[in-house]
């Protein structure tokens, strides 16, 4: 195995997170907050809005995989809702209205986000080694405030986020732009995941050397996927990589 390289998924797989989209708590202060900027509409109507507009995008996206964007479907209801107070507004707030009401409603939505145990201190080993990248079914909104977040944003380039290309994993396009980035073929290549489907499944398509960390989260099966090599402890990828453990010992497989 000649690894020259390595991609990551985010939440699930470096990121423990938990979130909770639906919540009443993000549309009555999201409706609160639009009451300022001259629009009238109940948190019930807010979240209607919201959903339909995004099932709308993935409805009529031509992708197998669609995302949405989550700041899109704010500027819509904005701009379909917009009073003549609203209009008055100064043109540079207008503009950053719908990315802020993304980052309150994700802000609003989590409710755990940290590190899994020894991620950073495998992740500094692996730095001066390889490129590393990241692969992971987001919105830019909050993706890299919440890498930010947890200290990751400065270890990874580049940085893969399907909410900035319309279609998510396991499109194997998101994994070729990773693979691009780093300057790397996909047969010298490894790529972590926890989602069976979306990760495993995309990153073998794509012909990456594929391991799943199997967090609890994620899909657990898909077709007849099988992962190169399954992880429960981070450190266990040092092993992989033939790289000596956290306390200097070689390793290898």
């Amino acid at each position: 195995m000649d690894i020259r390289a390595l991609a990551f998924d985010v939440n699930g797989t470096l990121v423990r997170i938990l979130t909770e989209d639906g919540t009443e708590a993000i549309f009555r202060s999201a409706a609160h907050f639009l009451t300022y900027q001259g629009i009238d509409l109940h948190r019930d109507e807010v979240r209607d809005l919201y959903f339909q507009l995004l099932r709308e995008q993935q409805r009529t996206s031509s992708e197998e995989h669609p995302e949405f964007d989550a700041v899109g479907i704010w500027r819509r209801i904005i701009d379909g809702h917009a009073t003549d107070f609203t209009r008055a507004l100064p043109a540079a707030k207008l503009e950053q209205l719908p990315l802020f009401l993304a980052e309150m409603s994700r802000g609003i939505a989590r409710r755990r986000l940290r590190l899994y145990p020894h991620v950073r201190e495998v992740l500094d080993v692996l730095r001066g080694r390889y490129p590393l990248a990241l692969v992971t079914d987001a919105q830019s909104a909050y993706a890299r405030g919440e890498l930010h977040k947890v200290g990751l944003l400065d270890y990874f380039d580049p940085i893969v986020v399907s909410g900035d290309h319309g279609f998510r994993k396991p499109d194997r396009r998101l994994f070729q732009l990773a693979l691009d980035g780093m300057g790397v073929a996909a047969e010298h290549a490894l790529y972590v995941g926890n989602d069976m489907h979306r990760d495993i499944f995309g990153a073998r398509e794509a012909g990456m050397t594929t391991v799943l960390f199997e967090s609890g989260q994620g899909t657990r099966a898909h077709l007849d996927c099988v992962p190169d090599y399954r992880i429960t402890d981070f450190r266990d990828l040092l092993k992989i990589l033939g790289l000596p453990d956290l306390d200097g010992q070689a390793g290898g497989q």
